[in-house]
């Protein structure tokens, strides 16, 4: 495993978990920590063995969002070139992941740092977790993907409302509204987190990461591409190891192990 500045990685039964890990700045993403997440993403990829990521965060809070108090926001050359170097290439290792990517928010998640959350496949939350699409606090517009992610989950008049008027969305209207999954008591969160992630790395994870796609691209494509898609999709799946030792498993009514496919 890596050594990282400003996280803090482990693999441990299929689950790999990538913690940022800042917790003085509430987590705030600096150059170092947008560059180690991009690379940690993309490091959970590469390794047969990490079946499910877990996105967690050290201390009191999720992520704050952008470092203003360090001065690098302003010493960039440019906002786009900041958004199209650091952080548009650490929200695409995320979404590009054929694994899923569970995120465990605590605390606040303000601005970059909801829309980190937001690129997961799912957010478990903390019963203190804040949603805070923070731009237009200091005059800025949404990024890091939130502008395509939340409409998506809320809609897009709610969509409006949260990003104009950025008021802070806690744990239980997030899971009413969809922006979130699950909430948990915040002490138990992080084991909460970890078993769930532990199911899902249980899963047939060819075909988890083969859903993931599909409910992606789903969302974008026509009713008939969507079925031709799927029926792609579909003769990959039918055609792994998987799929075998699901419907063996089936007939001699047992519980299917799909880890020692790969």
């Amino acid at each position: 495993m890596a050594d990282y500045e400003t996280l803090k990685v482990s693999l441990e039964g299929g689950v790999m978990e990538i913690q940022l890990s800042r917790p003085e700045t509430l987590n705030a993403l600096n150059r170092k920590m947008k560059q180690e997440l991009t690379f940690a993403f993309k490091d959970a990829a590469r390794r047969k063995e990490a079946r499910v990521v877990l996105l967690s965060a050290e201390g009191r809070g999720f992520c704050s969002g952008a470092d203003l108090k360090s001065g690098e926001e302003d010493d960039q050359k440019s906002f786009s070139e900041s958004l199209r170097t650091l952080y548009n290439p650490m929200v695409h290792a995320i979404v590009s992941l054929p694994k899923p990517v569970i995120a465990a928010v605590q605390g606040v998640a303000a601005g970059a740092g909801m829309s980190l959350a937001m690129a997961c496949d799912m957010r478990l939350c903390g019963e203190a977790a804040q949603f805070i699409a923070a731009f237009s606090r200091i005059a800025l517009v949404p990024d890091s993907g939130l502008s395509y992610f939340l409409p998506r989950l809320v809609g897009l008049g709610r969509a409006m409302e949260m990003t104009m008027l950025a008021e802070p969305v806690g744990a239980q209207e997030a899971v009413r509204i969809g922006l979130a999954n699950r909430v948990y008591p915040d002490a138990e969160l992080g084991e909460a987190a970890r078993d769930f992630c532990r199911r899902l790395a249980d899963g047939p994870c060819y075909a988890l990461g083969l859903t993931k796609q599909a409910l992606q691209r789903g969302q974008d494509m026509r009713l008939d591409d969507v079925l031709d898609y799927e029926a792609s999709l579909q003769e990959l799946a039918g055609r792994s190891g998987e799929y075998r030792e699901g419907v063996n498993a089936f007939r001699e009514k047992r519980k299917p192990d799909y880890s020692k496919l790969g």
